[in-house]
């Protein structure tokens, strides 16, 4: 059995519609990385499984228990969601202490989870201190201090320096290697690409993809972009193409063709007899970014979003 499951979720605040029918399932252990524009309903979909908003139509399981009785799993559940609040006069440890004390777990923990992420030689130093990446890091020693089964992060990376991106998915991959499942949300699929096992993109509250991530590297095609000698032959060269079964295109200088690597030389031999010379022919593969902002759109889902596809919260502000 899946770890999560949903039944056509949906969830609308009035005319707006966040999350739009979606199946999805979740398979345990490993890091999942949920990934889309600002405003396409990860944010949404996370509260929905934690119980701490209602769906307006469809069903999730988790921990083969319903959303609708969230009780039933939170405890086997860490979240972090937006950024971590703490004492800033506290130091890392008093912090964590006290929200140990709140949840009934030992001290002891406290010093296992500052050990798993990094912070156990700075933990007597008052938060006020730290780094953006640090609290970061202390935020998610909060979320694994009941020592989930399922750690849920909501934008870890939003806002650091490549350094404390490095050093967060650094630690995501070796809390999925634990045997713990992670999903962690994020707009820019190169923050979590080097992390995750799957993915979900979801665009608009809808699921693009679900998967592991090489099914979506394998979505990426290969390309031929021959540059002719003369610039001013381009366009013949990819009305030549196109006459020869290609799908060829005009993209500057160059005439990208929709061809695997193997056919480059039929490319060059097919200039040649339309009389043109080639000084460059250069196989190529699509990055998995590519393919991502293919699937998505190149803009964000706080531009040109499609009337009733945006999302708010309860209090009529805005989320992802």
């Amino acid at each position: 059995m899946p770890l999560i499951r949903t039944n056509k979720l949906t969830r609308r605040f009035g005319h707006v519609v966040a999350v739009r029918d979606l199946d999805l399932e979740i398979a345990r252990g490993g890091v999942v990385g949920l990934v889309g524009p600002n405003g396409s309903g990860k944010s949404t979909l996370i509260r929905l499984l934690l119980g701490l908003i209602r769906p307006t139509s469809g069903s999730a399981m988790v921990f083969d228990a319903p959303i609708s009785h969230p009780r039933a799993y939170a405890a086997r559940i860490g979240a972090l969601i937006e950024s971590p609040a703490f004492l800033p006069s506290l130091s890392a440890r008093a912090n964590l202490r006290s929200l140990a004390r709140l949840r009934g777990i030992s001290n002891a923990r406290v010093n296992d989870v500052l050990e798993t992420v990094g912070l156990l030689e700075r933990s007597t130093e008052p938060a006020k201190h730290f780094s953006l990446g640090m609290k970061q890091r202390l935020g998610i020693a909060a979320a694994l201090l009941p020592d989930p089964e399922l750690l849920v992060l909501d934008e870890p990376t939003n806002g650091l320096d490549p350094a404390g991106m490095v050093e967060i998915r650094t630690l995501l991959r070796r809390l999925g290697d634990e045997g713990r499942t992670v999903i962690v949300s994020s707009h820019l699929l190169s923050e979590i690409e080097a992390a995750c096992d799957t993915l979900a993109v979801v665009r608009y509250g809808e699921l693009l993809f679900s998967g592991p991530l090489a099914d979506l590297v394998a979505q990426a095609g290969e390309c031929v972009e021959a540059v002719p000698e003369h610039q001013q032959d381009a366009g013949r060269l990819a009305e030549s193409l196109v006459t020869r079964g290609w799908k060829a295109t005009v993209r500057g200088e160059n005439v990208h063709v929709a061809a695997p690597a193997s056919e480059a030389a039929d490319v060059n031999r097919a200039a040649a007899q339309a009389g043109i010379t080639l000084r460059a022919l250069r196989p190529q593969e699509a990055s998995l970014e590519e393919v991502f902002l293919r699937m998505t759109g190149e803009s964000s889902g706080d531009n040109g979003r499609p009337v009733g596809a945006a999302e708010k919260d309860d209090e009529g502000g805005g989320a992802s």
